[in-house]
């Protein structure tokens, strides 16, 4: 059709996308068509910002490396990771959920450790941190032989991938729970971080005057067969951003009690105090057993 006012532009549009034949992507490119649409009238956005736009969108894609991710980075900056994450689990977002963010940090192939083993693989100093999980299904029943990929930053606030001061796969592991569906490791205590900002995400922070700060948190990946891949962060409450995580992912249900212990650890002679515990219990709900693609190698 000939376009005679600024309007025909979206119901031309609209209607090309009619042809699209999966009904789902059909769905899905009408309504962004008819937003992106609106948005634009709304801000009334003007040619120079639309080249800038453009411009914006093509660095974040040449950002892309082996190591960093930064459409992830905005995704989570904008709070659209934590969202879809929230929309899709928990009764689709009607109750708790131990399901997070996956974050740009995750790798395959972490080593396996046997449970009670260590994850540092390199000199970290840090505090101590003895991990007790559990996993469960909605009942509370334990999900024995599920493989559970674990990794976090060190105390310096870097993964080792970031830093070529650790070890290769340094505080990452994967464990396999036993019968009563716990797992069990050794490392150092996270700390928070700031995600980096040197790209696209850390100008818009600076222009919202907004901190780059994600408090300290543990990740963990859950494969079995059965169950929806969880992927979960747990975060430390006494972290000073915790009410300002820059990637929005911080919930009730991902809070947990890391206790500081202040006597000498009672079966490990070499740990004297402070050292600190945590003991959590991550929820699988029923689903495909699905792994994701990692944000880098």
């Amino acid at each position: 059709m000939a376009i005679e006012r600024q309007e025909d532009v979206t119901d031309a549009v609209l209607e090309v996308m009619q042809q699209t034949r999966d009904p789902r992507l059909r769905e899905i490119m009408t309504s962004l068509v008819t937003h992106v649409h609106a948005f634009v009238r709304e801000v009334r956005l003007t040619e120079p910002e639309f080249r800038e736009t453009t411009a914006i969108l093509n660095e974040i894609g040449k950002l892309q490396t082996d190591s960093h991710n930064e459409m992830v980075l905005m995704a989570g900056s904008l709070g659209v990771s934590s969202l879809v994450c929230l929309l899709n689990n928990g009764d689709s977002g009607q109750t708790e959920t131990s399901q997070s963010l996956l974050g740009p940090f995750w790798r395959l192939n972490s080593p396996h450790v046997d449970n009670g083993g260590t994850i540092v693989r390199s000199d970290t100093p840090g505090l101590p941190l003895f991990v007790h999980a559990r996993v469960q299904d909605r009942e509370g029943h334990p999900i024995a032989g599920a493989e559970v990929d674990v990794w976090h930053a060190s105390p310096v606030g870097l993964y080792e991938n970031q830093d070529p001061d650790q070890a290769e796969m340094n505080l990452r592991g994967k464990f396999t729970t036993d019968e009563d569906g716990r797992f069990w490791f050794r490392t150092v205590k996270m700390v928070g971080y700031p995600i980096p900002t040197d790209g696209v995400v850390g100008r818009l922070l600076q222009a919202q005057d907004r901190h780059p700060y994600r408090p300290a948190h543990l990740h963990a990946l859950i494969f079995k067969e059965g169950f929806k891949t969880l992927i979960s962060q747990v975060f430390d409450p006494h972290d000073p951003h915790i009410d300002t995580d820059v990637q929005f992912g911080v919930t009730r249900a991902l809070t947990g009690d890391f206790v500081q212990h202040d006597e000498d650890h009672p079966t490990e002679a070499d740990i004297s105090a402070p050292w600190y515990s945590l003991e959590y219990a991550y929820v699988m709900e029923p689903g495909e057993a699905v792994l994701p693609k990692p944000p880098i190698k």
